[in-house]
């Protein structure tokens, strides 16, 4: 008997028997990503998506990289052509592109009494942004220089008239063919687009008062060219100056 008791005290305790299953603290863990994952799945279902905000975030990418951003027109601005199409198109445009729609409509009446030498060369375009009014080179300066020709005035206060009546920015783009100017004051296309642009600015702040931070200009000298350059006449229509009205919200060059 002796020897059996010392035998039983002799012998280890046995271990407890664990859980069956996972740990306790990977259930818990397991619940709180689940919660974070419903938070974060409301926060989207909450947001706002805007197809419009993308883009506009895409093109500023590309932009910085170097990719040339070319807007989206607007199919129902480009397709304008009559006031009785454009009442049909009042009730199912935005409010953005109703004001664009009466930019357009404003600038063709302006245009209406010029005379047709004067009319050659323009033209109105309009993006989902704003409204691209650009002039013939030839009918705003004269040959090879930065200087305003007499008609150029008539087709200044024509932009001047549209920024009074709508609250909208300016940018003015110089734009040229891609034939080479050397001279003392141009050294190139470059120097020419930007003076262009900036004597046809100048001359929109002074005469019409407007507010400098609601205008800028900009020389691209050949880099955008409205035709390929492989004939005189589509030279002729690369030698422009555009009058680009946009959103105030929109920054544009």
């Amino acid at each position: 008997m002796a020897e059996q008791a010392e035998e039983v005290t002799r012998k280890k305790p046995e271990e407890p028997v664990g859980d069956e299953g996972l740990p306790p603290w990977m259930a818990t863990f397991a619940d709180m990503v689940t919660l974070l994952l419903c938070f974060f799945v409301l926060l989207l279902s909450f947001a706002e998506q805007s197809e419009e905000k993308y883009r506009d975030a895409l093109g500023s990418i590309k932009g910085a990289f170097g990719v040339k951003e070319l807007r989206a027109v607007s199919d129902d601005i480009a397709q304008f052509n009559t006031s009785k199409a454009a009442k049909e198109m009042s009730s199912k445009i935005s409010h953005d592109e109703r004001i664009l729609l009466g930019v357009i409509m404003r600038i063709k009446s302006l245009l209406e009494d010029e005379d047709i030498k004067l009319k050659e060369g323009t033209g109105v375009t309009a993006d989902r942004d704003g409204v691209v009014f650009s002039a013939n080179s030839a009918s705003m300066f004269e040959p090879g220089s930065a200087d305003l020709a007499p008609s150029a005035r008539n087709i200044l206060d024509k932009v001047i008239k549209v920024l009074k009546d709508y609250k909208l920015n300016l940018v003015v783009r110089g734009h040229t063919d891609n034939r080479p100017v050397s001279t003392r004051k141009f050294p190139s296309n470059w120097e020419l687009s930007a003076a262009r642009a900036a004597v046809a600015l100048n001359y929109i702040l002074d005469k019409g008062g407007i507010e400098v931070s609601r205008a800028k200009a900009v020389g691209y000298a050949d880099t955008r060219p409205a035709v390929p350059n492989d004939s005189e006449e589509n030279r002729k229509k690369n030698q422009r100056v555009e009058f680009y009205l946009h959103m105030p919200q929109r920054d544009a060059w």
